[in-house]
């Protein structure tokens, strides 16, 4: 079983920064895939950057340059740094943990609003 839990998110300025943090529990962190996703109101969920377990990362085009995604496996987080936000990254962002045994594993969710 793996529980996540974000923490970070809150009102910012465009062009401002945010660090979005995941904590998580399970004794299988290390092997897991760790995601960001995002949600817009009126939009579909999105991936917003991904971390392999072996620390491969990769990003949606429209945060590429911009976002971080990093990981520490011996504490069990994952982090999401947001630098330069745009009004359009507001949204409502989700840790998500994939583990090719035990599935997929779901955050509750940290608000991020980015006002001009």
């Amino acid at each position: 079983q793996v529980q996540l839990v974000e923490s970070g998110g809150g009102l910012v300025q465009a062009g401002g920064s945010l660090r979005l943090s995941c904590a998580a529990s399970g004794r299988t962190f290390r092997l897991n895939t760790m995601n960001w996703y995002r949600q817009a109101p009126g939009k579909q969920r999105e991936l917003v950057a991904t971390i392999t377990s072996d620390g491969v990362t990769n990003y949606a085009d429209s945060v590429k340059g911009r976002f971080t995604i990093s990981r520490d496996n011996a504490k069990k987080t994952v982090d999401l740094q947001m630098n330069s936000l745009k009004l359009e990254d507001t949204a409502i962002y989700y840790c998500n943990a994939v583990n090719s045994i035990l599935g997929h594993y779901w955050g509750q969710g940290t608000q991020v609003t980015v006002s001009s």
